[in-house]
């Protein structure tokens, strides 16, 4: 499996939209930055593309927009519960950008906790 490369614009913007909320943390995820609340991943880059976390009821809602779709890793491979944002709302919509990330966080807040895999002993 192939994985994207993170987009070096994309990435830069990344930054700049990240909530700054001190519950978020930001790692690398698939090779490219991902943001992530209690260990639970909310928001992240993809290739060229920036993707959201959300309950089934906002995901239908987001992908009624244009340029908006499931979030793949690989084709045909659909993560779910997360939806890949329209591109062009990175300059023509930024605050149904911060919106939506808005969403994404405060849904992930509310999930359980993740707990840190056990590291295997030889």
């Amino acid at each position: 499996m192939k994985i994207q490369k993170a987009d070096p614009e994309l990435s830069e913007y990344f930054k700049t939209i990240v909530p700054a909320d001190p519950r978020v943390t930001t790692k690398q995820m698939f090779g490219n930055l991902s943001a992530f609340v209690n260990g639970n991943m909310f928001m992240g880059v993809y290739g060229k593309d920036l993707f959201v976390r959300l309950p089934e009821a906002q995901q239908s809602e987001l992908l009624k927009h244009k340029g908006a779709g499931p979030f793949e890793v690989m084709p045909g491979r659909v993560m779910s519960g997360y939806i890949i944002m329209p591109r062009s709302w990175r300059e023509d919509q930024p605050g149904a950008m911060k919106k939506w990330i808005a969403y994404s966080l405060e849904f992930a807040a509310k999930l359980p906790p993740k707990k840190k895999a056990k590291k295997k002993t030889t």
